[in-house]
Parts: C-alpha cells; structure tokens; sequence
C-alpha cells in the first residue's frame, strides 16, 4: 500500500502584517492601454483574458492611452474630479462628528472614490443601483441629493427621512435610483437581478446595477444571482468591489487567491472585466461598455474594481491591529484623485491652484450643510425621532395590538 502525508488544509495568509511592509506583487496589473476592447455584444466566454488582466487608461505620465479611452468632455472630467472631492471631504467630516459623538456609525470610502463616482456619469433616469454602505459617491455625485438630508440621517434627528430606521449610512433614495442599502451582506445582488428581469419582462428599458465586496462574494446569495442573471440575461452590471479587506480579513479568505473574482464571472457564462478601479477613465470606460452590453439586450456583465480600502472598515475598526499602516501610500494603483487631477493638468484643462480652490469651497458647502443638518438635532443633543415614529408608514390601518403598544409607550 502507497503511503501518502498527512492531509492538510490551506489558510490563505494576508502579504503583510502590522509591523512590516506588504508585499503587492500578488496585485496582476497591466500596462495603461494594453488590454484590447471588444464590441459589447461579445461572448461571455471571450472575455476570459479580460478577466485575468487589467484595464487601465490613465498612464504614470497622466495621459490617456488605448482602446479604453474614453471620449469625454473635460467638463465632465472636472466634474468628476470635484464629485470625488467632495465625496473625500464629506467623508472626513462625517469621521470627525462620529468621534463628537453626533452621530453612531460611519463607513468612508477613501481611496475607492473613483468608482461610484464615474460609474454614476453613465447611468441614466431610473436605472436602479443596489449599493453597499461605500457607494456613497452615487449619491455625491448628484445635485438633487442634500448633502443636509444625507446628514441628517447620519445624524437619526428630527429631519432623518428613513426616521431612524436604518443604520447611518444606508441611504435609501428612490427618486435617486438608490436602493435601500442592506447591512446583510450579498443580499443586494440577488434583489438587482430580480429587478433587472422584472425590467425586461416589463419590455422596460432600465438597468440594475449591483454592488458587493470582495468578502461578500464568498456569501451564497452572490452565486444565486450569478446564475440567474447567467440564464436568464438579466440587464444587469455586477460590480465586485475589490478593496484588498473585508472588514479584517484579507481578499484571498474569499477565494482571491490564484485567480480573480472577474473570473467567476466566465466560469458561469458571464461577460467579465478586471478593471483598475483608482483610473476614473478606465472606471468610466469599463462601466459605459457594460451598460451599453445590458442595454443592447446582450446580457449581464461581471467587473471587479481593484482598488485600496484606505481607512478602516468602518469607526468600530483598527486596522492597524491586522495590516500595515503605509500600506495605502504603497499601494500600486495610487490615489483616485491624484491621478484624475494629473490628467487634467496634463491636458491643461485644470491647474494646482484651481484644485485648492475648488477643495477649499467644497469644504466651505460641507461644513455648511453639517451645520444646517446639527440644526435638527444630533446623537449628542438627543434630539432623535420620537418613539411613535416607529409605527408611522408600515401599515394602511394600525393593527390593534400596535396601537395598544404605542400607548404603552405614552406617544
């Protein structure tokens, strides 16, 4: 009889931990321009070397090259650019009243800017997006969203539209085609398929576009969706948010390892892309050439964004406790902003003075907006929705055992 070792199992291990630098060489990247563009009626099958490459636009010289180049206006760039700031800004802010004790909960999304961002410049009225708590540049992006309304929920006082029903940070905007946000992880994809199939077998001509983190996907409610947006063609984009972290455990505990994320994508049939999600040209490319795919009735397309979580998971984490400090400032695919902004200036269409400005009256409007929103009331004042609110909007006629229950409560 052959005898064989031991059997053992494989834990995948981060390439850097507290105290020494990570290694970013398991990152597979490709030379801004290389990557080739096929027409989006394409076969899923014949994306799999986009699937394992990089698309990317942006070179170190800040010039745009390759068949991923997008042809956009230089207003569109520039607001682009003060979109990302403006999300960067609000984001710090919003850190910085958590810590005052305003509100309860935040999740930022530093360094990631770039993807919700651009790929909000190609969707169009009442295209739906089933976010996660980091999209919040979707809503950023748009100048029919308050920044005021967004802070008040933050905040769960008196003008918190969701009347303090979800956590911070989990908008919810229909008129937006912003999905209520899910704290339960994954279930968001499944919904945007649903919805995508109900738009086709309505003869509509509206598409969903689903989001989830390179942790999430490991959750069996994100291969569901897989196949059924695979047989049935659903007119959706299922956009894998690969930030290198889940909330402390490193992107190949989720199968990242060996392979890609776009990959599971080809392996049930549908149309993938691997895209360097800090290049908002590629971003914008990329998304543009899934929506158009979904659009034309060619079916579903899988992308995942490599990009960096800069800061910690949300204000209950330490990142410093499981990953190295300078790992942001090392990462290969550098900053979002910085790299939108170098274009620009590349192109002439921007300058570093015109930069500082627009940063400094992007901070004057967000500390504006705070400060009309702490009007309302704030976690630190106690100024919250009343008690009552809780059964207001449910149902058409309050059952009796409710309407009992609120007078217990004396409201």
């Amino acid at each position: 009889m052959t005898e064989h070792p031991a059997l053992r199992l494989h834990v995948p291990e981060p390439t850097g931990r507290p105290g020494h630098k990570t290694d970013f060489s398991y990152l597979s990247t490709s030379p801004a321009g290389s990557v080739r563009r096929p027409p989006t009626d394409t076969p899923a099958a014949d994306t799999a070397d986009l699937a394992t490459s990089l698309v990317r636009v942006l070179g170190e010289d800040g010039k745009a090259v390759g068949p991923w180049a997008p042809a956009i206006h230089p207003d569109r760039l520039r607001r682009g650019l003060r979109a990302m700031m403006k999300t960067r800004i609000f984001d710090a802010r919003m850190l910085t009243a958590q810590r005052q004790k305003k509100l309860s909960f935040y999740m930022q999304c530093l360094g990631e800017e770039a993807i919700a961002v651009a790929h909000a410049q190609v969707l169009q009225d009442g295209d739906m997006c089933f976010p996660t708590y980091r999209q919040q540049g979707l809503l950023l992006s748009r100048d029919d969203i308050s920044m005021v309304e967004l802070i008040c929920q933050l905040m769960s006082n008196q003008r918190d539209p969701i009347k303090g029903r979800q956590l911070p940070v989990m908008y919810s905007y229909k008129r937006a085609g912003f999905f209520t946000i899910s704290g339960n992880l994954a279930t968001q994809v499944p919904q945007a398929v649903g919805w995508a199939m109900a738009s086709a077998i309505k003869g509509d001509t509206k598409i969903a576009s689903a989001w989830i983190g390179d942790g999430a996907t490991a959750e069996s409610d994100f291969h569901t969706a897989l196949t059924f947006a695979h047989v049935y063609h659903a007119p959706v984009i299922i956009n894998v948010v690969n930030n290198q972290w889940a909330i402390s455990t490193f992107q190949s505990i989720a199968g990242g390892e060996g392979t890609t994320f776009a990959q599971r994508g080809v392996g049930v049939g549908i149309a993938s892309l691997r895209v360097d999600g800090n290049d908002f040209l590629a971003v914008h490319a990329a998304s543009h050439w899934a929506a158009e795919r979904a659009r034309g009735n060619h079916g579903p397309t899988l992308i995942e964004w490599e990009t960096y979580r800069a800061g910690p998971h949300s204000t209950s984490d330490d990142p410093s406790k499981y990953r190295p400090a300078d790992d942001w400032q090392r990462f290969p695919l550098g900053d979002p902003i910085e790299r939108l902004k170098k274009h620009l200036i590349v192109i002439g269409e921007w300058s570093e003075e015109q930069h500082a400005q627009a940063h400094k009256a992007l901070e004057v409007e967000v500390i504006a907006a705070q400060k009309e929103a702490e009007r309302y009331g704030s976690l630190l004042d106690g100024r919250v929705p009343s008690a009552a609110t809780m059964f207001d909007d449910v149902y058409k006629e309050l059952p009796e055992h409710l309407r009992r229950q609120r007078q217990q409560l004396g409201v």
